[in-house]
């Protein structure tokens, strides 16, 4: 089975390396790339990804507000959050926004990986702060 990834990050850095890690895999496929928040709502209806990967905070209604958009115009998409924020507001924020699952910017590329294999395979993930 193939995962169908669409990454949402305002930084290029972030976005190119994202990119390059996840089409590393031979079981995941990046459908399509946004620079905010409203592009990735309309990535995500167009292409019905099955995982999303998404900044906290970007530009057009940040990470929260397209986490919900997401959710009603491409229900069975499963949303990581990927922020360089940990705190337990922005945390919160995102699950109660629906995200299943969050990881800080800087885990290892091998955890995010498995993160979404994981929600690709869509199994269930026990909320945790990541460090």
């Amino acid at each position: 089975m193939i995962v169908r990834v669409l990454i949402a990050d305002d930084d290029p850095l972030i976005r190119d390396v994202l990119r390059d890690v996840l089409d590393e895999e031979p079981d995941l496929e990046v459908v399509a790339v946004a620079v905010d928040a409203r592009e990735a709502v309309e990535l995500a209806e167009r292409h019905a990804p099955t995982v999303v990967v998404l900044d906290v905070r970007m530009p057009h209604g940040g990470g929260s507000h397209a986490a919900t958009e997401i959710l009603q115009r491409a229900p069975s998409t499963r949303i990581l959050a990927f922020s360089a924020y940990t705190d337990p507001g922005a945390v919160d924020e995102m699950r109660r926004a629906g995200v299943t699952d969050y990881l800080a910017k800087g885990v290892r590329n091998t955890e995010l990986v498995a993160a979404v294999r994981r929600l690709g395979e869509r199994q269930v993930v026990v909320w945790k702060q990541q460090p």
